[in-house]
């Protein structure tokens, strides 16, 4: 088992920036693929950003939406995976989710084995 917990979400203005982490314990961190998803309320649980495995960093990818503004990374001494927020909209409220599952990055939240609670962000216009 791989238990995730999220800190970090808050209230910001419109361009303003937040920094998400997303600390695990349990079963060993590094092997495992880190997502980021979002669920708006009302809204289907959306794919953010996600990383794959690699003790240099890993391999990162982005929805479209968040392209350019989100940054994803990881620390894997520190079993942390952190979400870089800049130039927040408020289309980006909703309430984040950390995501891990053994293997290869995937996009489709089904394929993530282990979930956070959640932490909420809201963005003021």
């Amino acid at each position: 088992q791989v238990q995730l917990v999220e800190s970090g979400g808050g209230l910001v203005q419109t361009g303003g920036s937040l920094r998400l982490s997303c600390a695990a314990s349990g079963r060993t961190f590094s092997p495992y693929a880190m997502g980021w998803f979002r669920q708006a309320p009302k809204k289907d649980r959306e794919f953010v950003a996600a990383i794959s495995f690699s003790w240099s960093g890993g391999n990162t990818y982005y929805a479209d939406s968040v392209k350019g503004r989100f940054t994803i990374s990881r620390d894997n001494a520190k079993d942390t995976v952190y979400l870089q927020m800049n130039s927040l909209k408020p289309e980006d409220t909703a309430t984040y989710y950390c995501a891990a599952r053994a293997g290869g990055v995937t996009w489709s939240r089904v394929d993530y084995d282990y979930w956070g609670q959640g932490t909420q962000v809201t963005v003021s216009s």
